[in-house]
């Protein structure tokens, strides 16, 4: 068996601001490290052999305050990043359903795959997300791994793991901060939590 641990990154400086936020560089809040420090005592007595992280900074640091306990290096990769959302970068939904009609049609329909224009579409994150957990084969049964990243990522790397259509990625909530942990077998994967908040219980808001 293989544990991975999957972290969503802490809450970010706009947070509040409900925008598409992907390939920008947004800056974790207060809030946001707090949350990583939580995560970091949760996470302090597992005996963590490998480190991976978005290169975006909200991720990045929340993996590096978690690794602060742990003696793994961290490697930071491209493939764990957000989407690029491309010209809806910043804009809130009110404004997608003005300027980009038929985008806010297939965000509102589960079942398409969108494509931002100037940017990615959903296949595209996908395939990088495959491309990631190819990676992961390298390490031996009976590692644990931490990987950090945004949701539609590791909402995508959920659904694989789990033999899941891709389809149904939105059907999982990941919150800010949230640990999901999925153990690796042969024969497939299990899900031994997910979306799990309760080592945020006694942060202020």
């Amino acid at each position: 068996m293989s544990k991975l641990l999957l972290v969503r990154h802490g809450r970010t400086k706009l947070h509040q601001d409900d925008r598409f936020w992907g390939k920008t560089d947004v800056a974790l809040s207060e809030i946001g490290i707090r949350q990583a420090e939580n995560l970091r005592d949760r996470l302090a007595s597992e005996k963590i052999q490998a480190i991976y992280t978005s290169k975006l900074s909200r991720a990045r640091i929340t993996a590096d305050i978690i690794g602060s306990r742990h003696e793994a290096a961290v490697t930071a990769c491209t493939e764990l990043a957000e989407a690029n959302f491309g010209y809806v970068e910043g804009l809130t939904f009110r404004e997608v359903q003005r300027l980009h009609p038929k985008l806010a049609d297939d965000l509102n329909s589960w079942s398409a795959r969108p494509k931002f224009p100037g940017g990615e579409s959903i296949d595209d994150l996908d395939t990088r997300v495959q491309s990631f957990l190819n990676r992961l084969k390298k390490h031996r049964q009976k590692e644990t791994l931490l990987i950090v990243a945004h949701g539609g990522t590791l909402q995508l790397m959920i659904c694989h793991l789990l033999g899941i259509d891709m389809k149904h990625w939105r059907k999982l909530r990941l919150s800010q901060g949230s640990l999901s942990i999925i153990e690796t077998y042969p024969q497939g994967s299990i899900v031994n939590c997910l979306n799990d908040v309760s080592h945020l219980a006694k942060q202020a808001d």
